[in-house]
Formats: C-alpha cells, structure tokens, sequence
C-alpha cells in the first residue's frame, strides 16, 4: 500500500457507548509491517516492523534524526499532514488497517490519540473546556452532568484534578508546563482512545514534573495502550514494558535494530550497537 497526502475531510464521528453513553477504555493492539517512509524523494524510514502490544508500554529509543517521532507520527495518520510525505506499509489496529480505503481519518485519530513534546492547550480555554474540546471535535455528544464526571475523571487519571479542582474556569494556559502537559493527556483521555501517542512528553519538564507524568503513564497502562518516544534511558526504563533502538547510519533511512522486553533490552541486548547505546556509548 502506498499512501498520499489526503485532502481535507470532514466527517462526524458518531457517540461511542458504555453504560453511560461511552464506550469504555479498552486498550488496542499497534502493529506496524513493513513501513517505510518518505519526505519528497528523501526516504526516512526503511521497513520497519513492529508490534506495540495491547496495554503495555513501548518506549522507541535512538539518536535524534533515526526516525522515531516519523514512525510515532504515522501510526496515527499525522504524517500524511506533512504536503511532501508519502509511506508504504501497514498500521494495524486490533487487526485492521489504519490506512485502509474508506477508512476515516478522524476515526484514527480518535482511537489513536497523540501527546505533543510542547504543551499544547488552548491558552484561552478554561481548564474544563480544555478537557472536553475533543468531544467535540469528533462530533461526541455529551449532557452537563456526564460532561462533569468526564473531566473530573481525566484530570484524575492524569494526575492533576487535586491541583485544579478548584478553578476549572481557570484559562488552561495559566497552568504551569508539567500542569499543561497533563491536561493536554486528560483531553486525550476525554475522548476513549485505545492507544496514546508520546512524543518526549517530559523533554521540556523539571524533573517534579517529570516524575508525575511518568506515574500518569503507568498508571493508565491498564486502559490504554502508550507508545512513547523518549531520548532518556532511565526513562525507558522507568516506564516502559517493551523497547525498540532505532537507528540511521549516515545517509541512509532509520530502521530497528532490536525490540523486546525493555528489561532483555538494557541487561542483555543482542546487538552491540544497543549495548553502546543504552550505555551511553554514542547518540
């Protein structure tokens, strides 16, 4: 499959259902086959394979410029945004392809949500409306009284509703950077996906902050599937169930060099570029 820029869509994503009116968090199995990519006739990423299983953290480790936030990017269809960007490959959710035709594009990034490396709320929006701005963008509609459980319990999950509680008319951009970071997870959470997308979420945060974000991330391991991009070792393996090295010899796309189990990937990886890596050898 080869995949274009697409054009503009605009489609309504109709309300998910659970018992109260939602569908209920269910994590979602990733698995990438066989991606390359490119920007122009640039290629940035060479087959590359990989299953993120459902519930588990897995955290992609390597240089800058190997194609990391690329490959992060793709999976949930953010790449083709870019006018040049062009794949190959597959994305498979729970078994089906992202890419599909027919497929909604706003249906991916639903089930697939995304957490920016910059804080990204929107500094005029209250804290409450920060929080259920993604209803509705996708087009989910919700009463006051199920709209208040709902941010109530995103804050909760992502650690920052005993921070805020009292002053949800507050403009989200009042916030401090690790307090914006984490209300820009409960906005992903607002919306039930099944695999949240971490590009360096904690790479601009204090170490406070940081150590917040990654007990969020632990966490919500159980209901929803994480996949995270970070530079910082002790970070991986902080966080992370499972971890692929990638990397780009000079000139020529990123690729994995080895995946598995985080603990297998820094106390026995087989591959003695991931051995130099892990152990701050180069990058």
């Amino acid at each position: 499959m080869s995949v274009t820029p697409s054009s503009a869509e605009t489609v309504e994503i109709p309300a998910v259902v659970d018992g109260q009116g939602r569908e209920a968090a269910r994590p979602g199995g990733l698995e990438a086959l066989a991606v390359s990519a490119w920007f122009g006739d640039h290629k940035v990423l060479q087959q590359v394979s990989l299953r993120m299983p459902a519930g588990e953290v897995t955290a992609l480790i390597g240089p800058s410029g190997c194609g990391k936030s690329t490959f992060l990017r793709i999976l949930n269809r953010m790449h083709e945004l870019v006018p040049s960007a062009t794949l190959s490959g597959e994305v498979l959710l729970d078994g089906e392809d992202v890419y599909a035709p027919g497929r909604r594009l706003t249906d991916a990034r639903r089930r697939i949500g995304m957490v920016f490396q910059k804080p990204n709320p929107f500094p005029a929006m209250s804290i409450y409306d920060n929080v259920t701005a993604g209803l509705k963008l996708t087009g989910v509609r919700t009463g006051r009284g199920e709209r208040d459980l709902l941010v109530e319990e995103c804050l909760t999950k992502a650690g920052l509703w005993k921070e805020v509680r009292d002053r949800l008319r507050q403009p989200g951009g009042a916030l401090s950077g690790g307090q914006q970071q984490r209300l820009c997870i409960a906005r992903s959470l607002a919306v039930r996906p099944q695999v949240l997308l971490m590009d360096e979420p904690c790479s601009a945060l204090d170490p406070t902050s940081t150590r917040r974000i990654e007990e969020t991330i632990r966490e919500l391991a159980d209901e929803v599937t994480i996949v995270i991009v970070t530079h910082n070792m002790q970070q991986a393996q902080r966080v992370s169930d499972r971890c692929a090295f990638f990397l780009a010899a000079q000139g020529t796309p990123g690729g994995i060099v080895e995946h598995g189990p985080t603990g297998a990937m820094f106390d026995a990886p087989q591959d003695q570029r991931t051995a130099d890596y892990v152990n701050g050898r180069f990058g």
